[in-house]
């Protein structure tokens, strides 16, 4: 069980950088003595949305505190630029419980709340549930991309091959073998070759078997 004493390994003191966000100042005050107590360190504070979106920007924290309703721009208008920009996962503040306002946060990619008042205690779990989810979110992220670059990689060696074959009249094996005796010459991926091969700019010893 999650208890407030001090933040797990996922979430050592010395890694954790936090940026709070309320313009009532004992409030904040408060959560930033609290998160102090329990060895995160808060690199910046802010009294409006505006500020809290510059001040994540400026300090790249782990992790930021938005009060929902503040001035020049409230909350939910930060949190949504914070996350667009993937500065950093955002628990918001509040003492609202109106379904339309977490409706709100969640399509404004908030990953967390701490509902007003709160304690100590509150503070870990909700801290690393946001951490947690903003991890996840990332690794999906890097699946995709990592996905994207290996189907394009691979419609890239196909495309070559069915060059090949057409113009050498060779079978779908030859034009493989073609290709990957030319990235091994050329010390270059399958994907690399093929594209070299397909750009006519194929410097490897076989580019006469064009």
């Amino acid at each position: 069980m999650v208890t407030g004493q001090a933040p797990s390994d996922s979430t050592s003191p010395h890694a954790i950088t936090v940026v709070v966000a309320e313009d009532e100042a004992l409030i904040r005050l408060d959560l930033v003595e609290m998160l102090g107590e329990l060895g995160y360190q808060v690199v910046g504070q802010a009294t409006d949305g505006q500020q809290a979106v510059d001040l994540a920007r400026a300090n790249r924290p782990s992790l930021v505190f938005l009060d929902i309703a503040m001035p020049i721009r409230d909350g939910l208008s930060a949190a949504e630029e914070i996350a667009v920009e993937g500065i950093a996962p955002v628990v918001i503040i509040t003492a609202f419980s109106q379904r339309d306002a977490v409706a709100r946060a969640a399509s404004a990619g908030v990953l967390g709340y701490l509902v007003k008042p709160f304690t100590r205690s509150d503070l870990v779990p909700v801290i690393e549930v946001a951490l947690s989810r903003w991890a996840q979110m990332n690794d999906l992220q890097e699946q995709v991309g990592d996905l994207r670059e290996r189907l394009a990689a691979r419609d890239m060696v196909e495309r070559a091959k069915r060059h090949l074959q057409r113009e050498q009249s060779i079978s779908e094996a030859e034009a493989f073998s073609t290709l990957r005796r030319r990235a091994m010459d050329s010390r270059v991926t399958l994907a690399e070759a093929a594209l070299a091969y397909l750009d006519g700019t194929d410097a490897s010893p076989h580019g006469s078997d064009r």
